[in-house]
């Protein structure tokens, strides 16, 4: 096969029912060779499901899937070239590391030895050498990680599977890994589709997000592309933190002139219609005091000491919203008056 299109995914109009329910609908979607690619989005989405049809472990009812130049749509998955990293780890407690890594090679009947000596390289891979007479049960839960990561990898698949790979982690750990499996996917320039629910992972990792809501796909774009130029209020509030108020256009062209809270300002952004829309105000976007910036008046509500910041709750005439300070800063105390400027340079609009 050539190099150009292994490991390529692609999706041409699936459709997956579950008895009367469009669990994923009508989606299409290319993944090229080497990518990490996440589907991301909340419970119910249809990411794991559309992983899962990756994988072969569900066929669709309608549409085309191909894994390189190979039609897989009704292929199960014991005929695929793909390996599949479970949320539970799945590792054979009885078995020792490098039993648990060589499981597959062996299955498919490749020598003890050869298998063996096949997963201590993939054990160094993933920073596990010397581990291999260990049991799961010896192991942090990092460690298990990167076990489940080696087997998949030791087969030499197409497409690497990881379904929700750090939920089982705590928070610190979460970040080490996940630097682990990118900085591993690059290495080998191994085509990876990752699924989780948890927005800042999905940034971190991703060449790629594709983020589903109600089994369709919302938005496509990298990491950057979302954040910054969201196509609906559901994205912008579902990548990164957002504050969403109802605003009026009152000018279209190539600026939109936006009334909000008793203010108008321009925003450097076209496509707009003239009428009702949503103002996307992230934290980086407010400057608190006076200043030369577009303003409106709010009163701080809460004040949470969250570390290295701090984060206000503030009732403007639009309504509330939350905004993050450094905890360098002199805190203000609830019930002080405020002027919040605006950077209009960072907001932006959407219709829905």
């Amino acid at each position: 096969m050539s190099e150009a299109v292994r490991g390529r995914v692609t999706f041409a109009n699936v459709t997956k029912m579950y008895g009367a329910v469009a669990a994923v609908e009508d989606t299409s979607f290319a993944i090229e060779p080497g990518q990490l690619v996440t589907l991301l989005g909340p419970s119910g989405c249809g990411k794991t499901t559309t992983l899962r049809m990756i994988a072969g472990l569900e066929l669709p009812n309608r549409g085309k899937i191909t894994i390189g130049s190979t039609d897989v749509t009704t292929l199960s998955a014991t005929y695929r070239n793909v390996a599949m990293v479970f949320q539970s780890y799945a590792l054979f407690p009885h078995m020792s590391v490098i039993e648990n890594v060589s499981y597959g090679l062996r299955v498919s009947g490749m020598p003890k030895s050869e298998s063996f000596a096949n997963a201590e390289v993939a054990m160094e891979m993933v920073g596990l050498a010397g581990y291999g007479k260990r049991l799961p049960s010896e192991l942090s839960g990092g460690q298990q990680q990167r076990v489940a990561v080696a087997r998949a990898v030791v087969l030499n698949p197409e497409v690497l599977l990881l379904d929700e790979p750090l939920s089982n982690l705590d928070a610190k750990l979460r970040r080490h890994v996940r630097e682990e499996i990118r900085a591993l996917q690059q290495r080998l320039k191994l085509t990876t589709v990752y699924v989780t629910h948890d927005q800042e992972e999905a940034m971190a990792v991703s060449d790629r997000i594709i983020v589903m809501d109600k089994g369709r796909i919302a938005q496509d774009g990298t990491p950057r592309e979302l954040y910054e130029s969201p196509k609906s209020s559901f994205i912008a509030g579902f990548i990164g933190e957002a504050n969403i108020f109802d605003c009026q256009v009152l000018k279209s062209g190539r600026s939109s002139k936006v009334a909000f809270a008793g203010i108008e300002f321009e925003i450097n952004q076209t496509g707009i219609a003239v009428g009702p829309a949503k103002l996307i105000i992230r934290s980086s976007s407010i400057r608190l005091g006076d200043g030369p910036l577009p303003a409106i008046e709010a009163q701080l509500t809460s004040a949470a000491y969250l570390g290295d910041r701090i984060l206000y709750g503030l009732m403007t005439k639009a309504g509330r919203l939350f905004h993050t300070e450094p905890s360098s800063n002199i805190p203000l105390e609830p019930g002080s008056n405020v002027r919040l400027q605006l950077d209009i340079s960072q907001l932006r609009l959407t219709k829905s």
